[in-house]
């Protein structure tokens, strides 16, 4: 149900089109909110976006390219006003061997993961710092929180997301703006669907053999659903969160404590 004791407000979600970024898009405008959907691929953004023509916008740039994301945040202003609460949902992970991790995968893990988190940011605060007011919630995860093998350039990234939304968090405490990192767990996602289906191409296992490697981890026994992420997000965008800045929120089941 919107929200009908504060105003709607504008919202820019990053790798807004499917997933988790999708499933907070939507909470969001549930919330009464309008929202602008980021993602490198247009036509996934405005997939989602023509389905709420009144209160999605579609805009696509690359996270990791500070001039595409003036050019996108420009556009979503002149839709919909200053932008209100950023949510840095732009992610991508790759796995490989540390002695394998060439400089190439290393760079574009920080510049997707964490790079883009930067450039997002600091073209979203100069609106809430004019308003007083803001949210910046920054979709890390687990692999910020603790350590997993042969993904060290993706958990190096992720933690290195939790260390600026600390350090954020404490520089605009007195601003009227929090700074929450939202922590999910291995998520229903498109990700993890290819990935199992990647391990049943290269091993041979069934499906639910290769389904298990991912909720191993979880102490439900299951895989996190975007909506919970979602309704963490949207938690943290709203007027009851005020006091919540600088924290790192697990969403997995209670894999990390």
């Amino acid at each position: 149900m919107p929200n009908e004791t504060t105003p709607p407000r504008h919202a820019l979600v990053t790798g807004g089109g499917q997933g988790i970024g999708a499933a907070i898009a939507q909470a969001l405008v549930q919330q009464g909110n309008v929202v602008t959907l980021l993602g490198r691929r247009l036509e996934v953004v405005q997939a989602l976006a023509l389905q709420h023509p009144e209160h999605m916008h579609a805009v696509a740039a690359d996270v990791g390219d500070a001039e595409q994301v003036a050019q996108a945040f420009e556009a979503g202003r002149q839709r919909f006003g200053p932008v209100h609460m950023l949510v840095n949902n732009a992610g991508q992970a790759a796995s490989a061997p540390f002695m394998k991790t060439d400089l190439a995968l290393w760079n574009q893990m920080l510049a997707v993961n964490l790079t883009g988190t930067m450039i997002c940011t600091q073209a979203a605060l100069p609106d809430m710092l004019a308003a007083g007011w803001g949210r910046v919630v920054n979709v890390a995860s687990t692999a910020g929180q603790t350590g997993y093998a042969y993904v060290s350039a993706y958990c190096a990234a992720k933690h290195g997301v939790i260390g600026l939304t600390r350090s954020l968090a404490l520089e605009l405490a007195k601003k009227g703006i929090t700074v929450n990192a939202v922590c999910p767990g291995y998520t229903e996602t498109d990700i993890v669907t290819t990935s199992i289906a990647r391990i049943v191409a290269k091993t041979g296992r069934s499906e639910a053999e290769a389904r298990a490697e991912f909720v191993k981890s979880n102490p439900q026994g299951r895989l996190v659903q975007p909506d919970e992420v979602a309704n963490a997000v949207a938690w943290l965008c709203g007027p009851l969160a005020s006091a919540v800045t600088g924290q790192a929120i697990s969403v997995a089941g209670g894999e990390v404590m």
